[in-house]
């Protein structure tokens, strides 16, 4: 593992605007709605008048309170000792921003080093004390963890590979100490924007790696002939099973199957699903969440607005909706809340609150109130 010192690029005009006053910006009645509920959700969104932020959400649905971004946000972390959360900024982002959620303390910034930049991605560890972030390594075209001091005002005390290229989600799964990563394959970098570099060569694989060490404990391969299935989104259900979502770089006329899961020390098993379930998602897998209470793993593609609810003992869709740009996901007493860039705000009892001016993002992430 590589224990790195460098100094922190200073972006101060370039992250001014996610310097506001989070505590200062909140109502007492929200402040009081968020400490008493069971759970929140938080998640990033992008306004109509174009600007960008991150929301928490109630059980219903209602903003509670909003943290301003400097660019459009992606995934939400949250540390239950700390209580605070962290959103990142999309691939190829430059920030992360962490907040309150219950608004009592103002936000801070994190700004990406020099040679890096963020995945939209990221983990803490269980006593809370580190952070870890998804990072590219851009001039050599290899996926990082990033390693963050949360005690520390989140300065970057190092990084480790993450044994593979252009990582997305990581989990960090039940034993503490092994982090689940799911490298997408795809080379790419700022110079060019979001643009994808090798999709000819592309390799994607999931990798376990000791997050104390850096140790590859697995290395996963997909077969040569799905060389351009994308690895990007996970979740762990109650027994331990990761389920991973792909996006397929290959052909749109081909129908790969972009649902698998991984049990440790076995292969990846891909999920047959019926035809016009999987023709549905239109080779894009948008975010993942699973339920334990439930024992079901939800699945959505804003691509093809389609959502997808699986029995994990099973492996059988059980359910499937269509909702315009559907995409973020969270699971909640009766199922699985989820969110569209239309605004809407689907819970799992199938109340649907709208909120017109804002587009949600790509992830939800659910916050126990006994977190």
């Amino acid at each position: 593992m590589t224990w790195s010192g460098t100094v922190l690029i200073d972006r101060r005009d370039f992250l001014r605007a996610a310097g506001v006053t989070f505590a200062a910006a909140l109502a007492p009645r929200a402040w009081a709605d968020t400490l008493a509920a069971d759970a929140v959700f938080a998640t990033a969104f992008v306004k109509r008048d174009g600007s960008f932020g991150a929301a928490v959400l109630s059980e219903a649905g209602k903003i509670l309170h909003t943290v301003d971004l400097p660019e459009r946000g992606h995934d939400v972390t949250f540390d239950p000792v700390s209580k605070r959360s962290v959103v990142f900024a999309r691939q190829p982002g430059t920030f992360a921003v962490v907040f309150d959620h219950a608004g009592r303390e103002p936000p801070l910034t994190i700004p990406s080093i020099a040679g890096r930049h963020f995945f939209g991605h990221g983990v803490f560890s269980p006593d809370g004390a580190l952070l870890y972030a998804t990072e590219n390594d851009f001039d050599n075209a290899a996926g990082v963890v990033g390693i963050y001091d949360a005690r520390a005002k989140f300065n970057r005390i190092g990084e480790f590979p993450t044994h593979g290229m252009g990582p997305h989600e990581l989990l960090l799964l039940s034993d503490g100490r092994t982090l689940a990563i799911a490298n997408g394959g795809i080379e790419t970098h700022p110079d060019f924007g979001r643009a994808e570099l090798n999709i000819a060569t592309m390799k994607p694989s999931y990798t376990l790696v000791d997050r104390i060490t850096g140790d590859l404990i697995e290395k996963h391969e997909l077969p040569p002939s799905l060389h351009q299935l994308s690895i990007r989104h996970m979740d762990t259900d109650k027994a331990g099973t990761v389920w991973f979502g792909c996006q397929y770089r290959g052909p749109a006329t081909d129908r790969p199957a972009l649902i698998g899961r991984a049990v440790r020390g076995k292969d990846l098993e891909l999920l047959e699903m019926p035809q016009d379930v999987l023709s549905s998602f239109r080779n894009y897998i948008g975010s993942v969440a699973a339920n334990p209470g439930t024992g079901t793993v939800a699945v959505t593609s804003p691509e093809g607005n389609a959502l997808a609810v699986i029995d994990t003992a099973s492996g059988r869709v059980v359910t499937t909706r269509s909702l315009v740009e559907v995409c973020g996901l969270a699971p909640d007493d009766a199922g699985f809340m989820a969110t569209t860039g239309a605004g809407e705000i689907i819970g799992g009892a199938g109340a649907t609150r709208s909120e017109p001016d804002y587009v949600w993002d790509n992830h939800m992430l659910r916050i126990s109130a006994t977190a």
